[in-house]
């Protein structure tokens, strides 16, 4: 009961903090769309995607701009509105990946960007396969940044100590995805590395809506922060961060 109810206090605190999502999270190489297309075997373009916990929208517009006909799913109030405001010409639906409010049959992908892990999969998974049509594909992925660089295993292994009840990493992805392939379909999987170039304050925005700060609130994370901006000019003292990303890629088709 305690693990559920956290679940629910980490997977609900995005909303107070949209604005530091859309602005400080990264975004997505076009190398992973090309990937998608390839281990899915179908293109992006005039494809029915449903992209489901889209947030603030910064995987939907990426799809939409590689021509899927889009379509954003997201429960939170918050999120909802930012999204809103950052992509006004994009559809938005509300609701979550546990009960999605859409037709049997009725879509070619449905993707989970940095967001299948705030769903039960036991239900999530069914739910997608409901709505695939025969060949489509379920794909989930998350940037997951690079523990094997010192800076960024020093920066976890501060959050670990100062957050033990909140913070447990950025590792065990391939444990939400352990669930396709049971359920019928043919999963393929794919790793890609790429960095950003970006200030100690933005770095700082981006942490700022990490569920584990988010769910502090202000003054819960104002001592955190300030720890972690100490950490990073000592670090980085021109204030420039090159952040390095794995970016874990799933797809799992529906079989035709």
């Amino acid at each position: 009961m305690t693990e559920d109810r956290n679940f629910r206090e980490l997977a609900v605190s995005f909303g107070a903090v949209a604005a530091e999502y859309d602005r400080g999270r990264p975004g997505y190489p076009d190398e992973l769309f090309d990937a998608l297309e390839r281990l899915w075997g179908h293109g992006l373009k005039g494809a029915r995607v449903l992209d489901v916990g889209a947030g603030t929208g910064i995987a939907t517009r990426l799809l939409a701009a590689r021509g899927a006909e889009v379509v954003a799913v997201e429960p939170s109030d918050g999120m909802a509105a930012q999204f809103l405001a950052s992509s006004p010409t994009l559809p938005l639906v509300r609701g979550n990946g546990d009960d999605l409010p859409f037709h049997d049959g009725s879509a070619d992908l449905v993707s989970y960007a940095q967001a299948f892990h705030w769903t039960h999969p036991e239900r999530s998974v069914p739910e997608a396969i409901r709505v695939l049509r025969p060949g489509g594909a379920l794909a989930t992925w998350w940037n997951v940044y690079d523990e094997t660089v010192p800076w960024v295993r020093a920066r976890g292994e501060r959050m670990a100590v100062a957050l033990p009840d909140r913070y447990h990493g950025y590792g065990g992805i391939s444990g939400h995805t352990s669930h396709f392939a049971p359920a019928g379909l043919v999963v393929e999987q794919a790793v890609l590395h790429w960095e950003r170039r970006v200030t100690v304050e933005h770095v700082l925005t981006d942490l700022t809506s990490r569920s584990y700060l988010a769910s502090l609130g202000p003054q819960g994370r104002a001592p955190v922060l300030a720890t972690e901006r100490e950490a990073m000019l000592a670090e980085f003292p021109d204030g420039v961060v090159v952040e390095p990303f794995s970016l874990n890629l799933t797809v799992a088709v529906k079989p035709g």
